[in-house]
């Protein structure tokens, strides 16, 4: 392989969200993967676990109820959510199946290694996991629709 095909390679997988790649041949092997980036590295389905603070309040999003509060700043469940983000760029699924029941709904309990939704990634369906015990406040996307990395797909309140 040429090192013109390695930067056009390159070049993809900054295009595309790609963050990890290995190309074998007969007479060459070549291995890429982005810095600072977390790698999903086996086959389909893949459970990640993520899940972060929200500092601030995330906007509101079609399809969620509106909050109790009229004010959204005071209401204090939302503001000790926690998020669960997309650990990778994909697309947002929220059911198994497009004619099974979705993973969770607002207001459903979930565990923590509970399973909330699937990313698919480069025809590979992901699960993503609750690392947190929480009640589901808020799903922050639409079933079928494209997700970046880091984007906060659900926001949770954390139970004891």
């Amino acid at each position: 392989m040429e090192i013109d095909d390695i930067k056009k390679l390159m070049e993809l997988m900054e295009e595309k969200g790609v963050i990890e790649l290995e190309i074998k041949s007969a007479s060459s092997e070549v291995r890429l993967v982005r810095a600072h980036h977390q790698a999903v590295a086996a086959p389909p389905p893949v459970g990640i676990t993520v899940a972060s603070t929200i500092p601030a309040l995330l906007p509101p999003h079609e399809g969620n109820p509106p909050p109790q509060s009229s004010d959204p700043a005071l209401d204090p469940a939302l503001a000790r959510g926690v998020a669960i983000p997309s650990p990778m760029v994909g697309t947002f699924y929220r059911t198994p199946t497009p004619d099974a029941k979705p993973y969770v709904d607002v207001g459903s309990v979930v565990e923590i290694g509970d399973v909330v939704c699937i990313v698919e990634a480069m025809k590979m369906m992901n699960e993503i996991q609750s690392e947190v015990r929480g009640r589901v406040l808020k799903i922050m996307m639409d079933n079928g629709k494209a997700v970046e990395y880091g984007q906060p797909l659900f926001l949770l309140e954390p139970l004891e």
